[in-house]
């Protein structure tokens, strides 16, 4: 009898949702055999807006936490069960729900393979990168794990996009840029030299500026290691326009907090070795 009572609310719950199915043909798109069918049926269920209002009102969060691990137990081959599910809790009202999930999709991407991840993830992830500063923090946190198991075509695309992260909804978060100019320096291995220099460049100039000196200082970081990827590539005229931009932006600023940046990153690029000391003199 639960069995079937299970059953019922789930699909019930679906058919207000996706009237394309027949209700016999939504129970089987769920069907599996890793677990007891009851068990993810009650899972399911959890979406249901009825259940939040008389069960618990964070239930869709607690569904959104697990559902890494659940996709993980069922496998990608049965990720058709957990896809409708998924694609509910990306657009649930409560930002909380769609915070969790944007925190875990780098995980669930290496769960599903580039395959699904393209189809299924890319078009949720691209909703939470124009989502509110709590939820686009998630992706940003893990921009470069999720980035890396995408296609190089796919991921060139978002080099349009990153410069969309210096703007916030608050312009005291700094620890926004902050995590910015880290993800940065994490994804200086994902691109080619020229996409670095013409997309990448801008922001680190621009981070190297900010208000805050804790974002500052790991913009040093982020234009040191620039410095040394663009040294090492075959094209020579990168790391030398880049050095003249350095001298001609920061070097020759009228301002001191910029000539004092020009010091900080010479300071930085002679620590770390980023570039032989003939070609830094």
């Amino acid at each position: 009898n639960m069995d079937s009572t299970l059953h019922y609310i789930h699909n019930d719950s679906d058919l207000s949702t996706n009237s394309s199915f027949s209700p016999e043909e939504e129970r089987k798109s769920k069907v599996q055999d890793v677990v007891p069918q009851a068990l993810l049926d009650q899972y399911l269920s959890m979406t249901d807006p009825s259940r939040a209002q008389t069960v618990d009102t964070e239930i869709a969060k607690h569904c959104a936490y697990s559902l890494p691990g659940v996709a993980l137990t069922l496998g990608r081959q049965n990720w058709h069960c957990l896809k409708d599910t998924y694609e509910t809790l990306a657009s649930d009202m409560q930002w909380k729900v769609r915070r969790t999930l944007a925190f875990s999709i780098h995980e669930l991407a290496v769960i599903l393979g580039d395959q699904l991840t393209a189809g299924d993830l890319v078009p949720v992830f691209n909703g939470f990168l124009k989502d509110l500063d709590e939820v686009r923090i998630g992706v940003l946190k893990h921009l470069h794990d999720f980035l890396k198991l995408l296609h190089l075509d796919k991921r060139r695309e978002y080099l349009y996009q990153l410069q969309e992260f210096l703007v916030t909804d608050n312009s005291r978060n700094w620890r926004f840029r902050a995590e910015l100019a880290e993800q940065l320096i994490l994804l200086l291995d994902l691109y080619s030299a020229r996409d670095i220099y013409d997309y990448l460049r801008p922001i680190a100039f621009s981070l190297c500026a900010d208000k805050v000196s804790s974002v500052r200082w790991i913009s040093y970081k982020l234009v040191s290691e620039m410095v040394k990827k663009l040294y090492l590539a075959s094209t020579p005229t990168f790391v030398i326009d880049l050095m003249n931009e350095l001298v001609e932006k920061f070097c020759r600023c009228r301002k001191w907090s910029g000539r004092q940046t020009f010091v900080f990153i010479c300071q930085t690029i002679s620590e770390d070795d980023c570039l032989p000391m003939d070609q830094f003199a």
